[in-house]
């Protein structure tokens, strides 16, 4: 999207920065990388930071970056460690103000838990990157500056 658009949408008058990983052992990143593809074709500035990334690394990567969200992609089942622990370290750096999203194999009743604990919205397999992309866009049009 480019700045005009953002700026007509309500949006920032920049691209969104998305930084999207892979934290753990998981090494199947063919579903990050799709996502990547997608955010950056609607207008996004993305960074991938490959696979087994250790939530400190994320972290440390989206404030280098000024990241405005981190899309976490978790296969290994280890969800409900990784998403929580890159949302409090990103709160402690000072972070607090970036949006935490993702998917991945995550059950449903966990999705809500995670939510409950400062994660947005997250994502199963089969989801349209078009409804990630819209969502993203509607977090970016309440919480960035114009």
């Amino acid at each position: 999207m480019n700045a005009a658009a953002a700026s007509s949408s309500g949006g920032p008058s920049r691209p969104i920065r998305v930084l999207v990983a892979k934290p753990g052992l998981d090494g199947h990143d063919r579903g990050a990388k799709v996502v990547a593809a997608a955010l950056r074709d609607a207008g996004m500035e993305v960074i991938y930071t490959g696979l087994h990334q250790t939530p400190e690394m994320i972290v440390a990567a989206a404030v280098q970056e000024d990241a405005d969200v981190v899309g976490l992609s978790v296969l290994s089942g280890a969800h409900m460690t990784l998403f929580p622990r890159v949302v409090e370290l990103l709160r402690t750096a000072g972070r607090g103000d970036v949006l935490v999203t993702g998917g991945g194999i995550i059950p449903k009743e966990d999705m809500e838990a995670l939510e409950g604990r400062g994660v947005g919205r997250l994502f199963g397999p089969g989801t349209a990157t078009a409804e990630l992309v819209a969502y993203i866009r509607s977090w970016a049009s309440e919480h960035l500056r114009p």
